[in-house]
């Protein structure tokens, strides 16, 4: 029996139920796929209800204020993914009459869209013959088959493309592609995989040589920055500043003024600080509460945040917008910020 062989019958009685493995809708199967880059099935699956429920098509979801669909996504991180799923609907309800594009090359070529993205669309609703190489598929091959080079160099990802793409079996492409991703998920796990327990035990490359814990090799390291922000919750005549965010991690988010340090200060010497005082210049304020440093952890960055609340009646700041204290709820915010604001009180 053949590795693909091997690998669709174990996958059908150790896949998990999941929703969007029961429909070929490719608008349905694109959302899921979009919600799942970088995140865990349990963590991105109440966010699939969510949009199938708000935007059960592609031009409901076109049809969207972006503000709606980034409060959806709210908490789920990345948030490049939702702007560019919202520019992509768009793009479709235009171009295509609301119809999800049928071909790789188009599928391809809409906007957040990348080879891996392309061909599990195209695999699991066409059933066209693109073989997926994500991580779980890259730590499978790397293991079974013995290959060290290094995944995130070009030469390497090409290498992992061509051989995934050898195996890819005549029929069932989409069945394959599930069942290798599955594999890697339950199984051949990054840590704690069940090689006690797995198909390839006799033939497994890196478990004969000792090797489970050393492959799929990776050339670079995330190299993660240390920010220390402090963010300023302005309340001007019973009104909270606020903008819309326009570049970095936070885009088309909402979040309040902020100034950020070279290093971690005393709250007293932020306050005699530079930036302090440029932002305020003469405007007269009154500090009301001072939170302690919050941790918050991103993909490439460690912050260390401190909240203010500050009563200033004359300050103006002419890049921002006053709200309502009770409509900021209703607005997108960063996790982070929304986790601030659950438990404490900004009126």
């Amino acid at each position: 029996m053949n590795f693909s062989d091997e690998l669709i019958i174990w996958y059908e009685d150790h896949k998990r139920d999941l929703p969007f493995r029961h429909t070929n809708n490719p608008y349905k199967i694109w959302l899921s796929e979009i919600i799942l880059q970088q995140t865990k099935v349990d963590q991105g699956l109440p966010y699939y209800y969510k949009f199938i429920d708000k935007f059960p098509d592609i031009t409901s979801l076109a049809n969207a204020d972006e503000d709606l669909v980034l409060k959806l996504w709210q908490g789920l991180g990345y948030y490049s993914r939702a702007r560019n799923l919202h520019f992509s609907a768009k793009f479709i309800r235009d171009n295509y009459n609301g119809i999800f594009p049928d071909s790789y090359k188009q599928i391809l070529s809409l906007k957040g869209v990348g080879l891996y993205t392309a061909a599990a669309i195209s695999s699991f609703a066409f059933n066209l013959p693109y073989s997926v190489v994500d991580g779980n598929v890259i730590r499978v091959l790397s293991r079974v088959f013995g290959i060290s080079t290094e995944f995130d160099t070009n030469y390497g990802i090409n290498e992992f493309r061509v051989l995934a793409q050898d195996l890819l079996p005549e029929n069932n492409h989409a069945i394959y592609n599930q069942a290798i991703m599955e594999f890697g998920a339950l199984s051949c796990k990054p840590k704690k995989p069940l090689c006690s327990d797995c198909i390839f035990d006799s033939n497994c490359y890196a478990l004969k040589n000792d090797l489970v814990y050393k492959l799929p090799k990776k050339k670079n390291k995330i190299k993660v920055r240390d920010r220390f922000i402090h963010f300023l919750i302005i309340n001007k005549n019973k009104k909270i500043y606020l903008s819309k965010n326009s570049e970095g991690v936070w885009t088309g988010l909402y979040q309040f003024p902020y100034l950020e340090l070279d290093k971690q200060y005393s709250n007293d010497d932020v306050e005699k600080s530079d930036a302090w005082s440029s932002f305020f210049q003469d405007s007269p304020y009154l500090i009301t509460r001072v939170s302690t440093a919050i941790k918050h952890k991103l993909s490439h960055q460690r912050l260390s945040v401190v909240f203010w609340h500050i009563t200033s009646d004359e300050i103006i700041l002419d890049k921002f917008n006053l709200f309502d204290p009770k409509l900021i709820s209703d607005l997108p915010v960063s996790r982070l910020t929304d986790k601030y604001l659950l438990v404490n009180s900004i009126n």
